[in-house]
């Protein structure tokens, strides 16, 4: 049911200017009919200024008059305009690949192994809509056209979103924390280009021809 703004001074309206029963306007408003019994009393919203819920599009003026007709009848609210805006997301099925594109996805997979480690084989299922035999043949490299697989992002492929690559990337954020901690410093570091020699760096080595270009022949 539709949620009403400002329920109380809604009801404060209905009782003023309807005939309506207080199950009803209770029903409507979503408010107990012992609050809609205390409004007509004047004990609760006591000060409350009324809410048209015609004038503001809550409320038709037919519903109400089905309702001041039928006593069992329960009125139902206009909906937004654009109430399906704000509907949530409806879980999505598999994701359908074109045939053109259900080729690439080897290339897909073997570029997020290779980027982004963290994510589980269900993910990249997900992500891309492929099996994870396949992303398994894939990663070991026993798939059969394994010789002509490149990595190529499934962005740039057309096979999946920025937004849902990035959501899944977020998700597994601690993951990959976790593998970077055990995995620790890397072997392969950087080394300058260039060491000097043993010689130079000995503390008061003195410079000389002879050092330079070696010991000259006397005559």
């Amino acid at each position: 049911m539709t949620e009403i703004l400002m329920p109380k001074a809604t009801a404060v309206w209905l009782v003023d200017n309807t005939s309506l029963s207080f199950d009803q306007i209770a029903d409507f408003c979503g408010l107990h009919p012992l609050e809609v019994k205390g409004i007509a009393d004047g004990d609760v919203a006591a000060g409350v200024r009324g809410a048209d819920p015609v004038s503001n599009g809550q409320l038709s003026r037919d519903e109400i008059e089905k309702a001041e007709n039928d006593a069992k009848y329960r009125m139902k609210a206009v909906a937004p305009k654009y109430a399906d805006l704000h509907q949530p997301n409806k879980k999505r099925g598999p994701r359908y690949t074109p045939l053109s594109r259900r080729q690439s996805r080897p290339d897909a997979i073997a570029w997020l192994v290779r980027n982004h480690p963290e994510l589980t084989d269900g993910q990249i299922s997900k992500l891309i809509g492929t099996t994870k035999s396949t992303i398994e043949s894939v990663r070991e490299r026993t798939h059969w056209n394994s010789a002509n697989i490149k990595p190529t992002d499934p962005v740039s492929l057309g096979l999946c979103s920025q937004v849902d690559l990035d959501e899944q990337v977020r998700k597994s954020s601690s993951r990959r924390a976790k593998m970077e901690k055990e995995r620790g410093p890397e072997d392969d570091t950087l080394t300058p280009s260039f060491e000097p020699q043993a010689e130079e760096k000995e503390a008061g080595s003195e410079i000389t021809l002879e050092t330079l270009f070696g010991e000259t022949k006397k005559d």
